[in-house]
């Protein structure tokens, strides 16, 4: 029998041979071929093997999910709590960054300050969970976005563009060229994010860098949607 999986976490060849052996080393497996460029892996096996079996064998990094649509409800279940789970880092953080910019704006309250803090705030903490691994952010990035595929080096500058997007708006420098940057860096990332989802490849999302291990999901269309519109109403209000 022959079963379809999803594979997130690969990043390179390395990755992908390192999936592959660890999944033909399983008893019961006659053949696993892995492909990196689809995040899949087709695994023939004797006996039917869990899904859970699979995930067991491979490093914490590699997610693995099946992609049967007869799947079980239970199994399916059991991978959309998993998804949750991994996920929760992203939507913590999340909540920090918006409690922090209302309390920075709250008395008196200040939408525009609002938006601009946030802003200022998600791009200083997301840029430093990516500077925690630089070697390895690029290699992931460039998964899905369309400018690091072809321009490795603006995958090693993005952080850094993090940085200096974040200083300028929570000190209010040059506001205009900020929000207008955001526009273009988000607006291309987020053209790649959709293209995966459509796709439904099953990779790691680097939005938080690589040390914690992110599967890309509908949250990461979200949360740059999210500042795309702020960047949006921002522009706006300050040439109205």
């Amino acid at each position: 029998m022959k079963h379809t999986y999803s594979i997130a976490g690969m990043t390179c060849s390395s990755c992908k041979t390192s999936v592959e052996d660890k999944l033909n080393a399983l008893p019961d497996v006659i053949k696993a071929s892995v492909d990196l460029e689809s995040s899949e892996a087709i695994i023939e096996m004797s006996n039917h093997i869990s899904t859970e079996t699979f995930q067991k064998s491979l490093q914490d990094k590699y997610l693995i999910s099946k992609k049967n649509i007869f799947n079980s409800s239970t199994e399916i279940n059991s991978e959309e709590k998993s998804d949750l789970k991994q996920l929760f880092p992203l939507f913590l953080i999340f909540g920090y960054v918006i409690i922090a910019s209302v309390l920075l704006n709250i008395k008196p309250w200040d939408l525009s300050g609002f938006m601009l803090d946030f802003m200022g705030l998600f791009y200083i903490v997301f840029s430093f969970f990516k500077l925690l691994d630089l070697k390895g952010f690029p290699e992931s990035f460039k998964m899905y976005d369309p400018l690091a595929k072809v321009m490795p080096l603006y995958g090693w500058m993005y952080p850094f563009i993090e940085v200096a997007l974040g200083v300028m708006f929570l000190m209010r420098i040059e506001i205009p060229i900020a929000l207008v940057t955001t526009l273009v860096v988000l607006g291309i990332t987020t053209i790649g994010v959709t293209k995966t989802l459509l796709d439904k490849k099953s990779i790691q999302c680097a939005c938080l860098g690589t040390v914690l291990k992110l599967p890309m999901t509908k949250a990461t269309f979200i949360e740059n949607t999210i500042m795309i519109v702020m960047a949006i109403v921002m522009l706006i209000k300050t040439y109205s």
